[in-house]
């Protein structure tokens, strides 16, 4: 299938900070031909009202309940139904979705709090977050995978990509080699389908995907298999790279507003994260439709496509994209050029040079390692600051630095991109300000967010450790993982299971924030925390 943003084109920008563009205004209705054209279904466009009038109604209570519903008939028909019966007098939405669409099961997690040991639980659970690929009718929004792989758990029913990572690296730990192998061919899959990876194989999130972590994941594997046993995913990695530079395989010479590529007057390359379609998103459509209420009509468009590109990012949401730093209706994600993606595209870079070098195709990675060089000394001109000795977020329009705080200064380091100064200054911060009874807290902002100020995530934790070990920051590094062991297992005594998030500044009190309830189950905190165990093994073999 061909990648709806292939045919997207640039156009010169007069000086940064003009106006965005709007690259992908035809997102509905490619969207459209898509479900025509492909068999894909997606509820939102062809449930029409009867989409909008659950959603906004909020009857089945969480918003992604309806769009992973599937109608028991066409959904042509199911509309008919819908428009000649909502007049008459006994007519109930509620009866009629639960007479015309089959529901998703309520999430439920077997408890495991019979297991002693929180280690032992972890490597026994991934049989319960398995699911198999194929989809039970052509009317569910489920994209088919070819191999089986792990959901995160609670109210994620389907393949993540940037959790997945996460639960691969868990997977290698256990031994479940195959299942872990199986998940990289699904990104494969995914990329040779659509051009990227989604942000999970659901039809509607085929307008985004996430953090780039497809190299990671392939690095991954390879330390412990060989270059070989990846060599085969090159075409892939290189076209998903290919995806984030919008499809140039050379860097435009003049300034431009691509859809993920931002190139500067001077000829700086950046990336963002970003948005495609202005409207809100299918599985938050009733929530996102208020929030934007709030806001002039005019800038309601704008305002989804800053939604939609924070939820590209994985942290949905925080206050790192929100222009007064506190409030959502602030928010202004494709004006800010994340220090997470450049790391991870340096990565990419890094790792398509390894893996041509390794082919045997010694022009392409001269080329590829010319890229991440370039990548690295970009990563250290616009994010880093001299005067907190932190990496953060660059606002390109305003062409500063956000200022805002977070865990995301960790990616050079997790990606070999620091440079020695940098990585020892962004450690103290991290240590004196980030650092608290649980592990690494997101932001330090608090502002009822998930991605913020008090909770830690799994992937963050993660990150940051990896970050540290790679620049010798072995006795930060084991603090952190520790406390956030210790954590995972008070908590998993308490209650039997583990957790998406974590509150680890008072660990007495459960994560909060968000637009759902804190969920369970979970896929990339046990990948985390086996990986975790045995890096803190290791420091302890090596210190005596």
């Amino acid at each position: 299938m061909a990648n709806i943003f292939d045919t997207v084109r640039f156009r010169t920008i007069p000086r940064v900070g003009a106006l965005l563009l709007c690259v992908i205004a035809f997102a509905s209705y490619a969207e459209d031909e898509l479900s025509k054209e492909s068999g894909i279904y997606y509820p939102e466009v062809e449930l029409e009202e009867l989409f909008i009038d659950v959603q906004v109604s909020k009857v089945l209570g969480d918003y992604k309940t309806f769009v992973d519903a599937i109608p028991k008939s066409s959904p042509r028909e199911v509309l008919k139904r819908y428009r000649a019966l909502k007049g008459t007098p006994e007519f109930d939405l509620k009866t009629f979705i639960h007479s015309h669409f089959i529901l998703p099961e309520s999430p439920s997690i077997k408890s495991g709090a019979h297991e002693a040991l929180l280690q032992n639980h972890l490597n026994n659970h991934w049989k319960n977050l398995v699911r198999h690929p194929r989809q039970t009718s052509e009317y569910s929004s489920l994209i088919d995978l070819p191999n089986p792989y792990i959901v995160p758990g609670g109210r994620f029913r389907e393949m993540f990509y940037w959790d997945s990572y996460f639960s691969i690296v868990g997977l290698l730990e256990s031994g479940e080699d195959e299942l872990a192998l199986g998940m990289i061919d699904n990104f494969a899959y995914l990329i040779d389908s659509f051009g990227f990876i989604p942000n999970g194989n659901r039809s509607y999130f085929l307008s985004r995907s996430q953090p780039p972590l497809f190299a990671a994941t392939l690095l991954a594997y390879a330390e412990k298999h060989g270059l070989d046993a990846v060599i085969q995913y090159l075409p892939q990695l290189e076209k998903e790279y290919q995806y984030w530079m919008d499809g140039n395989e050379s860097v435009p010479q003049e300034a431009v507003e691509g859809v993920h590529l931002i190139v500067l007057e001077n000829g700086d390359y950046l990336n963002r994260y970003a948005g495609a379609k202005e409207e809100p998103r299918a599985e938050a459509y009733g929530k996102e439709l208020r929030w934007a209420s709030a806001l002039p009509e005019r800038e309601r468009g704008t305002y989804h496509k800053h939604l939609r590109a924070v939820c590209e990012s994985g942290w949905d949401f925080s206050s790192r994209w929100f222009s007064d730093g506190m409030n959502k209706s602030t928010t202004y994600a494709m004006d800010i050029i994340p220090v997470d993606l450049t790391s991870l595209l340096f990565q990419i870079e890094h790792t398509l040079a390894v893996l041509f070098d390794h082919s045997g195709n010694s022009k392409k990675s001269e080329h590829y390692f010319a890229a991440s060089e370039r990548r690295k000394a970009l990563l250290h001109k616009y994010h880093f600051d001299e005067k907190t000795g932190t990496y953060q977020d660059y606002d390109y329009v305003q062409g500063k630095l956000t200022g805002r705080m977070s865990m995301a200064m960790a990616y050079p380091l997790f990606v070999g991109a620091a440079t020695a100064s940098a990585a020892n200054s962004v450690s103290k911060y991290l240590n004196q300000h980030f650092l608290k009874q649980g592990g690494f807290v997101s932001t330090l902002v608090e502002t009822g967010e998930q991605w913020d100020y008090p909770n830690g995530w799994a992937p963050l934790q993660y990150i940051g450790v990896k970050g540290l070990l790679t620049y010798n920051k072995h006795a930060l590094a084991n603090d952190a993982m520790s406390r956030w062991l210790a954590l995972n297992e008070k908590v998993y005594q308490a209650e039997g299971k583990m957790m998406e998030k974590y509150n680890v500044v008072d660990t007495t009190l459960k994560a909060g924030g968000g637009e759902y309830p804190t969920q369970d189950g979970f896929g990339w905190t046990n990948g985390v925390d086996l990986a975790f165990y045995r890096l803190l093994a290791e420091q302890n073999v090596a210190s005596k």
